[in-house]
C-alpha cells in the first residue's frame, strides 16, 4: 500500500484552501506570487532567521486585514467579481499570508533546527487564529461576498469557472455557519481554532517521534552488510534502528529473526504514542461537537457533503461493496502464504500471521514463487538515473520540459530544483524543489505540497507554479547510489504526478489551481500515473542495474507484472479497513474510544492479523487531520484512474496526442468544475467501476 501524504496548504478559508500565496489591493504592496521570476526569486521565498518569521506573519496578517477591511468597504452596489470574489480568491489561495502559511508549513516538516520548527509552528497557529476569526467566519465578510452573489452577479457577464467558483463558495460559507446567530457563531470560531491547534499539535507529535530500537549484530540476520554499516551504533557497539520508512521497510521485509522485527514494528506503530491519544480523543469530541453547532447529525457528514460522495453512508456503501468483492480473494492468497511457512516465522496459537512477520513472509512467498527478491529488483533503480527516466515519461507524454540543477542556500544540502517548461522551453510552468532523503524531525511520508499556484492572468502572462515534493529514500553511501525499492520508484512517479497537476493546472483563479479540486479526486491523476510501471517497456526503460548498466531482463519483468495481483485482496482491504477507520472515528458522537473501535474493524476486516498490544493507529495515522474522514478518497479516486488508464493505454503511453488531451480535459482545469464533468469529458461517457475491478484480479459480482 502507498501511503502518501498530499497537502496543500495549511489555512481554510471557507472550504477554499490556503494554497501558498497572496492578495492586496494594488499599489499598496505586490504579492509574492507575482514576484517570481527566477531561481533566486523562489530561494528568497524561504524563511533563514526565527526572527523572520515572526516579523513577516505580523507584516502579513496587518496586510490580510487591510483587504477583509477593503472588501467589507465596497458599497454593495459597486460590487463586482473582480472587488469582491476575486479579491477573497486572492486572499484565501495566493496572498502573502497563505503563501507564508504553507511555507511555514514546510518549514516545521523539513527544517532540521528546532528554533525554525518551533517559531514556524507558533506562527501557523497564530495565522490560523487569524484565518478563523477575520476570515473564513467573518460575518461581514460572507454578507458582502453574498450581496455580490445575490446582486450585481446576477447580470454581470460571467464565465463558467467564475460561476462554479461563486456557487461553491456560497456551499462552504454556509457550512461554515455565517447563517448562524452571532452568539452561536462565536462558539464555533473557537471550535475551529481549537481544531487548529489540536490538529497541528498531532501532526507534531508525529513528526518529532524519533524513538529507536537497539540490536546485535547477530539480531540483524538477514540484512546485507552494507545496510547494518551505514547505521549508528550506540557506544558498547549495538546498533540504532530508527522509525524512519527506509529503515523499518529493510528490517520488515529482510530481518529473519523475528524479536528485531517485532521490536521495531511495535516502535514504528507506536509512534505518537501516549500523547496523541488524547489529542485525538480530544479532535473526535471537538469536530462532533462543531459539526452539531452547524446542523449536521457527525463531522463525517459535514466533511463528505462537499466532496463527490456527497455522504458518509455513500462512502460506507461504496467500500461495503467493495470488501465483499476482494474478501474471497484476500483469504486466498493468506492461505497461499502460510502454506509453507519460513523459518522464522510462526502463527499465533490461534492461527493468525503475526503483523511484523506479514512483510518478511510476503518477501519469503514472491523470491519463492515468483523469483523475485526486491532488494535485487532495487538494483536496477539507482535513485538519479530512474528519476531521469521518470520525468522522460512525463516529458514525452505530457509534452514538457525539464531542467535539473543543484540548489544552494536552501534548508538542507539534500535539496534539488527541476524548472518545468512547455516543450519549446517558451513558457515557464513553475519550479519543482526536491526533498528525498530521510533525517531526524523531517515528515516522514512522502507528500507533494503548492507553494504558489499556477494562475493565467487576464492579460495572458501565466504565473508559475511553485511545489515541493518530499521523500525518505535511502541515501547513497560510498560503495552504492541510493537504490530504489519498487515501491519507492512508484512513490515518486506518484508524488511528481501530484506536482505536474500542479504546474500544469493553471487557471483563472487560485483557488481553483491544480490539485485544489476535491480531496475524494485529487488522487486520481497521480494513481492513474502509477499504471505506467506495470508496462513491460515502461520498466524497461527506468531501470539500469547500477554495476552493469543493464535493464531489467524480460523474465524479470514478466516476474513483476506478475505480482500485480498476488496480493490484491490483501492490500485492497486493509485500506478499506483504513478508510472505514476514518469514517467510524467521525461519525456522530464525542466520546469514542479509538483502540476499541480499532480492534473491532481489525476482527471484521482482518481477523487472521495479529497486530499485537502495540497496534496505535490512531496516534500516527497522519490523514486523520487533514483527510479527516475523506481517507476513502484512495479508492474512491483509484476507480476513475483505472477507467482513465484503459483509456490512455489503447492509444499509447508516451502518445504525446493523448497526453496533450489529457492536460487539457482534466489537468488543466485544476478544480474550476465538476470532476464529474471533467471525466464525462475526456472518458466520452460516465465512469465504470469495471477497469478497476478487473485490474485487482476480483470477481465483479
Amino acid at each position: 500500500m502507498n501511503k502518501q501524504l498530499v497537502f496543500f496548504g495549511v489555512l481554510i478559508v471557507v472550504g477554499l484552501t490556503f494554497t501558498f500565496g497572496y492578495c492586496a489591493r494594488r499599489g499598496e504592496f505586490q504579492m509574492l506570487s507575482e514576484q517570481i521570476t527566477s531561481v533566486d526569486d523562489v530561494k528568497n521565498l524561504f524563511p533563514k532567521t526565527p526572527q523572520e518569521i515572526a516579523d513577516k506573519t505580523e507584516v502579513y496578517i496587518k496586510q490580510a486585514q487591510a483587504v477583509v477591511d477593503a472588501i467589507i468597504a465596497v458599497p454593495n452596489e459597486n460590487r463586482t467579481f473582480e472587488n469582491t470574489a476575486k479579491a477573497l480568491d486572492d486572499l484565501g489561495s495566493r496572498s502573502n499570508l497563505s503563501t507564508m502559511a504553507t511555507l511555514y508549513e514546510l518549514t516545521e516538516m523539513v527544517y532540521p533546527e528546532k528554533a525554525m520548527r518551533d517559531a514556524a509552528h507558533a506562527a501557523r497557529e497564530k495565522m490560523k487564529a487569524f484565518s478563523v476569526e477575520h476570515i473564513s467566519n467573518n460575518k461581514k465578510l460572507y454578507e458582502a461576498f453574498k450581496a455580490y452573489v445575490q446582486g450585481n452577479a446576477q447580470t454581470e457577464n460571467l464565465n463558467a469557472a467564475q460561476r462554479y467558483f461563486l456557487d461553491e463558495t456560497m456551499k462552504d460559507f454556509k457550512r461554515a455557519g455565517l447563517e448562524l446567530p452571532e452568539d452561536k457563531l462565536v462558539i464555533v470560531r473557537e471550535l475551529k481554532k481549537k481544531l487548529q491547534k489540536l490538529s497541528m499539535e498531532f501532526d507534531k507529535n508525529i513528526a518529532e517521534d524519533n524513538r529507536t530500537i537497539t540490536a546485535t549484530h547477530d539480531e540483524l540476520k538477514g540484512l546485507n552488510d552494507e545496510f547494518i554499516e551505514a547505521l549508528k551504533q550506540t557506544d558498547d557497539g549495538a546498533y540504532i534502528l530508527g522509525v524512519d520508512y527506509p529503515t523499518v521497510f529493510q528490517v520488515l521485509d529482510y530481518c529473519s529473526f523475528e524479536p528485531t522485527r517485532r521490536r521495531l514494528a511495535e516502535a514504528f506503530k507506536s509512534r505518537g504514542y501516549p500523547v496523541n491519544e488524547q489529542v485525538i480523543k480530544d479532535i473526535i469530541a471537538t469536530r462532533d461537537q462543531l459539526a452539531k453547532m452547524l446542523g449536521y447529525a457527525s463531522y463525517a457528514a459535514l466533511d463528505l457533503e462537499s466532496q463527490m460522495v456527497k455522504s458518509p453512508e455513500k462512502a460506507e456503501a461504496f467500500l461495503k461493496d467493495l470488501y465483499a468483492k476482494a474478501e474471497k480473494k484476500k483469504d486466498t492468497e493468506l492461505d497461499a502464504l502460510i502454506e509453507e511457512l519460513p523459518e522464522s516465522v510462526e502463527l499465533t496459537p490461534e492461527g493468525k500471521i503475526k503483523a511484523w512477520d506479514f512483510s518478511f513472509l510476503k518477501n519469503k512467498y514472491k523470491q519463492k514463487h515468483f523469483n523475485i527478491d526486491e532488494e535485487k529488483v532495487a538494483e536496477y533503480f539507482p535513485m538519479d538515473y530512474t528519476i531521469a527516466q521518470l520525468l522522460d515519461i512525463y516529458r514525452q507524454f505530457m509534452s514538457v520540459t525539464f531542467k535539473e540543477g543543484p540548489l544552494s542556500g536552501m534548508w538542507h544540502d539534500d535539496v534539488k530544483l527541476i524548472e518545468v517548461y512547455s516543450k519549446d522551453g517558451s513558457q515557464l510552468y513553475g519550479y519543482l524543489l526536491l526533498d528525498l532523503h530521510p533525517r531526524d524531525n523531517k515528515y516522514g511520508h512522502a507528500c507533494h505540497g503548492g507553494i504558489i499556484p499556477a494562475l493565467q492572468l487576464p492579460d495572458g502572462r501565466r504565473l508559475p507554479d511553485v511545489s515541493v515534493v518530499i521523500a525518505n529514500f535511502t541515501k547513497p553511501t560510498k560503495e552504492k547510489p541510493s537504490l530504489l525499492k519498487r515501491s519507492e520508484v512508484n512513490t515518486f512517479f506518484h508524488e511528481f504526478g501530484h506536482a505536474i497537476h500542479a504546474l500544469l493546472g493553471a487557471t483563472q483563479l487560485g483557488s481553483h489551481s491544480g490539485t485544489a479540486v476535491k480531496t475524494d479526486f485529487v488522487e486520481m491523476p497521480s494513481q492513474m500515473l502509477e499504471e505506467w510501471l506495470w508496462d513491460k517497456e515502461m520498466l524497461k526503460k527506468v531501470s539500469k542495474h547500477y554495476k552493469t548498466g543493464q535493464p531489467l531482463s524480460n523474465k524479470m519483468i514478466d516476474n513483476i507484472i506478475a505480482l500485480k495481483r498476488y496480493d490484491s485482496g490483501s492490500s485492497i482491504t486493509r485500506q478499506i479497513m483504513l478508510a472505514q477507520y476514518a469514517l467510524d472515528l467521525f461519525k456522530e458522537g464525542a466520546d469514542k474510544d479509538p483502540t476499541e473501535i480499532l480492534k473491532k474493524l481489525v476482527a471484521h476486516m482482518q481477523p487472521r492479523i495479529e497486530n499485537g498490544p502495540h497496534y496505535r493507529l490512531f496516534a500516527n495515522f497522519g490523514h486523520l487531520t487533514g483527510y479527516a474522514a475523506k481517507y476513502y478518497g484512495y479508492l474512491w479516486s483509484k476507480v476513475f484512474a483505472l477507467d482513465l488508464f484503459e483509456t490512455i493505454e489503447k492509444e499509447g503511453l508516451l502518445n504525446p496526442e493523448i497526453g496533450q488531451r489529457y492536460v487539457t480535459e482534466i489537468l488543466s482545469k485544476g478544480g474550476s468544475a465538476d470532476p464529474n464533468q471533467l471525466l464525462k469529458n475526456f472518458l466520452g461517457r460516465e465512469p465504470r467501476q469495471d477497469a478497476f475491478i478487473r485490474d485487482l484480479g476480483i470477481e465483479a459480482n
